[in-house]
């Protein structure tokens, strides 16, 4: 039975708003009058398949996405609770519909529900709606469904989701505040320049005698930003979008990403947070019940360093061929040595997810105590920096009134 979102009015006057499962519009206007309510507007929850955009929930997918990660994260958790409490599917996802703080999230809920009222799988629905769930999440829910584990399935990808939006917020958190002071630094240094330099300095354009060389070198840097900041702007503005356009083409992108993992601290940030991804998506993927072929393949895409990404794809190409999953790992030097190491362990053992899920959450806090490190060492040495900027700039105007107070003795 289709879902319809509506809004009325109740005999007290104020609006409502909600869904309500019904064979037609018609039918559901009818059954909010019995309701003692007056129908104000009554739509289909989800879109037809005829691809329009003028109608149901397409129109809200279209300006945006209606779940960012950490609801996301939420979401999932609320529905691997209600499931594994023993409560069917069907009225779990009731449940969050009704209990949806936004109307985006409360058609997209109730468009899933009509999916499954229908008669299609859980990973069928979401497919559906591939801007809000990634082919990760729908094929695991899939893998789920076949082993009839979706409950405990449905909590691995919560704790997932949780797991690497922790991670990225700590990694932005370390990062804010240094790029904060660099970008507070850039303005007044440039303000400084242009602007008090040149106010200082024009005291004494009067004056015969010369000025000071630190004087003379800031005055020659300060023509230069007032002559050609602006063109020196635009000229960065470019070379972004020119880099944005690079990243396009995928040899490049391939070559720049290479280059990125070989610089000497943010390199191996990077490449022990794509790791970490990797070996935590393949853990998920293959508790699951996920072939590990497939969880290769899958656990691949989801890298966005597009060397690793190779080499875990020629890695996927040699287990394949026959050899084992650590040796596969090993052979590509730019996987940090800790995962082919626990995926050995897990080989021997016959718990592979358990031991992926190991090196995941150990490269997690390596990532995490060397981008703390990192800032740490970073902050001081930005105020410094700044520091001496300002005190060559404060020098500069300084000198030549040194020596014209000199003079006037």
């Amino acid at each position: 039975m289709p879902a319809y979102s509506f809004e009325a009015l109740n005999a007290q006057g104020a609006t409502q708003k909600g869904l309500i499962d019904a064979d037609t519009a018609k039918a559901a206007r009818s059954m909010l009058r019995g309701r003692g309510l007056v129908p104000l507007a009554v739509e289909p929850a989800v879109s037809s398949n005829s691809g329009g955009r003028g109608s149901g929930l397409n129109m809200t997918l279209w300006g945006g996405r209606v779940f960012n990660a950490t609801t996301l994260a939420v979401w999932t958790r609320q529905l691997a609770g209600l499931v594994s409490s023993g409560l069917p599917l069907e009225r779990a996802l009731s449940a969050l519909a009704e209990e949806a703080e936004k109307d985006e999230q409360r058609r997209l809920v109730a468009s899933l529900r009509a999916e499954v009222n229908a008669g299609a799988s859980f990973a069928t629905a979401l497919g559906q709606h591939p801007r809000e769930f990634s082919p990760i999440y729908t094929g695991v829910i899939a893998a789920g469904e076949q082993s009839g584990q979706l409950g405990t399935v449905l909590e691995s990808l919560a704790d997932d989701l949780e797991t690497r939006e922790a991670l990225k917020n700590k990694l932005i958190g370390a990062s804010l505040y240094p790029a904060i002071v660099t970008v507070v630094a850039i303005v007044i240094v440039v303000f400084l320049v242009s602007y008090v330099v040149p106010q200082v300095a024009g005291v004494f354009a009067g004056s015969k005698r010369a000025l000071p060389f630190l004087t003379v070198v800031m005055l020659a840097i300060s023509d230069f930003v007032r002559s050609y900041g602006w063109l020196m702007l635009g000229l960065l503005v470019l070379a972004g979008v020119g880099l944005a356009l690079a990243r396009r083409n995928d040899a490049l992108r391939l070559r720049m990403d290479a280059a990125w993992l070989r610089l000497p601290l943010v390199g191996r940030l990077a490449r022990g947070y794509n790791a970490a991804r990797f070996a935590a998506t393949l853990a998920m993927l293959a508790a699951a019940g996920v072939p590990i072929l497939r969880a290769l393949q899958t656990a691949a895409e989801t890298l966005s360093n597009r060397s690793m990404r190779a080499d875990a794809l020629d890695a996927l190409v040699l287990v394949r061929e026959g050899a084992p999953l650590a040796s596969a790992l090993a052979s590509k030097k730019r996987f940090p040595p800790l995962v082919a190491m626990f995926a050995r362990l897990g080989e021997q053992t016959g718990q592979l997810p358990v031991m992926l899920q190991r090196a995941a959450v150990q490269l997690g806090a390596e990532v995490q105590r060397r981008a703390m490190h990192l800032a740490t060492i970073l902050e001081p040495l930005l105020i410094v920096a700044m520091g001496v900027v300002v005190m060559l700039i404060v020098l500069a105007v300084l000198m030549p009134i040194i020596q014209l107070n000199q003079l006037v003795k």
